[in-house]
């Protein structure tokens, strides 16, 4: 009689987290920087990510939160803004919309393959670099939005939207300091 593999106890999902940490603190990488909120708790992260170089969000300084559920790495952290973001891909309240912090599997609405989404060997470093990267686009993606009217002034009034991010861009930086 096979038995099916028992579920991921929450022992070794905390261990991943704190090898995560441990590695990102040891080795840093260029663009963000991440710690806990509470020492704590290893499934509540605060992130500072740094607007990337020759990017309408250079010089901007933004927070962010990653909530790790307890099923993780089986199953995607959630990533919120808590700096005020002016980004398609970006819902109002800060959720970021990424393709790599969605669930496996396929993508009902036929907007992504799966193999653009959660995956366990995605790290918190892809994830950041992900967003990173989503930052880093002159040409945001405005296909399946998460603030449609930032995704609209992308589409139609380009200068008013990177003045607009401009706006958020200075404010972050003097909110940092």
């Amino acid at each position: 009689m096979s038995r099916s593999p028992a579920p991921q106890s929450s022992q070794s999902n905390s261990l991943l987290l704190r090898r995560q940490l441990t590695e990102l603190t040891k080795h840093p990488v260029e663009g963000f920087s991440a710690g806990l909120v509470d020492d704590n708790n290893l499934y509540e992260w605060e992130v500072m990510i740094i607007g990337p170089p020759d990017t309408f969000y250079e010089g901007g300084f933004f927070k962010a939160r990653l909530t790790f559920p307890p099923e993780y790495p089986l199953l995607p952290p959630k990533m919120r803004f808590i700096t005020p973001m002016w980004h398609p891909n970006i819902y109002p309240d800060g959720v970021v919309c990424i393709s790599i912090l969605h669930a496996p599997g396929d993508d009902q609405y036929g907007y992504e393959d799966a193999g653009e989404r959660w995956m366990p060997v995605h790290t918190i470093e892809t994830i950041l670099i992900s967003v990173i990267s989503l930052l880093s686009s002159d040409t945001p993606n405005t296909d399946s939005p998460a603030n449609v009217d930032a995704a609209k002034e992308v589409r139609t009034d380009l200068a008013a939207y990177k003045k607009k991010v401009r706006r958020l861009v200075r404010r972050s930086a003097e909110e940092a300091f």
